[in-house]
């Protein structure tokens, strides 16, 4: 059933095609002068289509690499008012938008390159035997799947200097624990994916921080880091995604798709569904000579080299102050920089110890780089598209729409730009681009005060929230990465943990609105221990209708 419904869509789908470029061919159009020229849909509602496109399809067909193509060949006829050729030249070349100039971009290549150092890394870790070893000492220390989870919860949220490394090392540490104690892959991205970003956004010292302050406009005459610190306790959704994992853990509550992917895994099931990406490469080497530090003396390194390598771009050795070099830093090329110190003392040390021949390391060169070129791919084909929604326009539309009802709603400000930014990250799957939109649009409504904190505060939770869920993410895609998990199980199980959590932030971000307008802002801060309590209630309430039907 399953593989006629994507023999239907991809016949329906290469029909739309056809017919697009008979329509396109048939009217051809004028290219017009790229300085002068705008597409008919520019900033319009129609410029959310291609990213709603392509996340529909994910969700539907649960096949995400036609998916993306799909959105982007929509954002590629649109841009290019259904001209063929125009089409072409802006799906690859177009300015900023177009795949070659996505992946001409310093910062995105440099991600890439991080991403092939890890999976080397994680090849030789595999083939030393340092997994395996690490696997059996965790054997012997952490006893429960409680305890397995929290331990990759607790990891998660000691690596909050950036949300890319956070979710390939946590993943590449914890894989073998996770498996050891039946732990599913879904589960397993999703508590990466909810200590990645939602971590990193509440971090003083980490790249988002960084990114939060420069989203602050110099002319406001704001000190953007201070600001930064001030929405930490409004942060809603932050705050209670990590209240949600110790929940979930603690409590042993599953629902919507991950409670089937968990009970498969209690059976030894640990990917439920035929996509099981990397499952060639799982089984951990055992190696006689192998050592549990074979593994943790190299990640080890790999976290201070990132770390020192990030401030080192801040120009932390030229004279800055540690907050002034985070804050300053450049993440991408802290982490290839960090990430060749790690390779190269890997090597060094490997040889050392005698548990690797030189063959052997240089074999896993091509072997890590296969094991990331599905990520390559999505990853790829994501940035693309978000580049068609930035050339359509998309963020100068919502902006507007929310600049034109903003001194309308003030009192409810925070619950709109918080549903605002939810929606915008999740359809461009870009926080980063919606807080730098939507921060001086809340400035320009609430110069200062405690409104314009909690408003900024909505707005980086609702871009987390967004971005936490959507499938183009980029955080999104190497947390399944991480886990090696296939992208669309992990997107269709964290939906539901996700939207729970939203709903929740909307109350309470209802309640800063009431407060403020019977005259009690000063209690605003109460929002978090309600809505803590009442996600509390709610998880209660599914584990007891849960053992209830099990009975």
């Amino acid at each position: 059933m399953k593989t006629k419904r994507k023999r239907i869509g991809m016949l329906a789908f290469i029909v739309m095609i056809a017919v697009l470029m008979i329509v396109t061919m048939q009217t051809p159009g004028t290219i017009a002068d790229s300085e002068n020229y705008q597409c008919q849909t520019y900033a319009t509602v129609f410029a959310l289509l291609p990213p709603v496109i392509a996340i529909g399809l994910a969700l539907i067909t649960k096949e995400v690499y036609t998916s993306l193509l799909a959105g982007i060949i929509a954002g590629g006829l649109l841009y290019s008012n259904f001209n063929l050729e125009l089409m072409l030249n802006t799906i690859f070349y177009q300015g900023e938008g177009g795949m070659v100039m996505k992946l001409s971009d310093s910062w995105n290549v440099g991600i890439l390159v991080f991403l092939v150092m890890l999976g080397i890394l994680v090849a030789l870790l595999n083939k030393a035997g340092g997994s395996a070893a690490f696997g059996e000492w965790t054997t012997k220390h952490i006893k429960t799947r409680v305890g397995a989870q929290i331990a990759v919860i607790a990891l998660g949220v000691m690596i909050f200097v950036d949300d890319y490394f956070n979710c390939l090392t946590v993943g590449s540490v914890m894989r073998p624990v996770t498996d050891r104690h039946q732990v599913s892959r879904a589960k397993l991205a999703y508590i990466i994916d909810a200590t990645a970003a939602p971590v990193c956004i509440i971090a003083p010292i980490s790249s988002w921080a960084a990114a939060v302050t420069s989203s602050v406009p110099e002319e406001a005459g704001i000190n953007g880091f201070s600001v930064f610190i001030q929405t930490i306790p409004y942060n809603l959704y932050a705050i209670l995604t990590l209240c949600m994992l110790l929940a979930v853990t603690i409590l042993k509550v599953d629902f919507g798709p991950m409670k089937k992917h968990e009970m498969n895994a209690f059976k030894g099931d640990l990917f439920t569904t035929p996509g099981r990406p990397y499952e060639s490469d799982e089984e951990a080497i055992s190696n006689d000579k192998a050592h549990v530090m074979d593994l943790v003396l190299p990640v080890a390194v790999l976290i201070v080299s990132c770390i020192v390598a990030m401030i080192y771009t801040g120009g932390f050795f030229d004279g800055a102050s540690f907050v002034d070099a985070f804050a300053d830093s450049d993440a991408s090329v802290g982490l290839v920089l960090g990430g060749s110190v790690a390779l190269v003392f890997t090597f060094i040390y490997f040889m050392m110890r005698d548990v690797l021949s030189f063959k052997e390391f240089t074999d896993c060169i091509p072997e890590g780089f296969k094991a990331m070129v599905a990520p390559i791919l999505i990853l790829s084909m994501a940035w693309t598209l978000s580049g068609m929604t930035n050339l359509l326009g998309a963020k100068i539309f919502v902006a507007e729409l929310v600049a034109g009802s903003a001194l309308s709603m003030q009192g409810f400000l925070p619950m709109i730009i918080f549903l605002v930014a939810a929606f915008l990250a999740f359809a461009t799957g870009t926080s980063w681009g919606t807080f730098s939109i939507l921060i001086p649009i809340v400035i320009g409504v609430f110069p200062e005060g405690q409104m314009m904190v909690i408003s900024i505060a909505s707005c980086l939770a609702g871009a987390v929230c967004g971005d936490h869920c959507s499938p183009i993410s980029d955080t999104t895609i190497m947390a399944s990465a991480g886990a090696h998990c296939e992208h669309v199980n992990h997107v269709s199980t964290q939906l539901p943990y996700v939207l729970l959590v939203a709903a929740v932030c909307m109350v309470g971000y209802f309640l800063i609105g009431v407060f403020r307008a019977v005259g009690l802002a000063s209690i605003a801060w109460l929002a978090l221990p309600i809505c803590i309590i009442i996600l509390l209630a709610i998880l209660l309430i599914i584990r007891a209708k849960g053992t209830k039907e099990a009975a």
